[in-house]
């Protein structure tokens, strides 16, 4: 059991750090510090996209429109920490044999 909790974590922590890949890309993209006229700049940015948007989808339906301002890989940063720190209370938990 707590080797399926360490691989859970470590693919949180995976998604975790594309979506901050993402967030990094665009904010340069949208202040033209790099364009996508660049092949490996436009295809890394078409992937990550690809990968992120299915996440951003359902709470982009929730969230009330902000204009230009996309909160949704915030809500999924703040929900991806807390699924990690849940995971992390049951393994201590299952470790030391106490109770939830």
């Amino acid at each position: 059991m707590i080797t399926l909790i360490q691989i859970a974590t470590v693919l949180l922590n995976l998604v975790w750090w594309i979506i901050v890949v993402q967030i990094i890309l665009s904010l340069l993209i949208a202040f033209n510090v790099i364009n996508t006229y660049n092949d490996f700049v436009r295809s890394l940015h078409q992937g990550l996209e690809k990968l992120t948007e299915p996440i951003y989808r359902p709470i982009r339906r929730v969230l009330p429109d902000f204009g230009q301002i996309d909160f949704s890989p915030a809500v999924v940063l703040i929900g991806l920490q807390i699924v990690q720190m849940v995971l992390g209370n049951v393994a201590n938990s299952i470790q030391t044999g106490a109770p939830l």
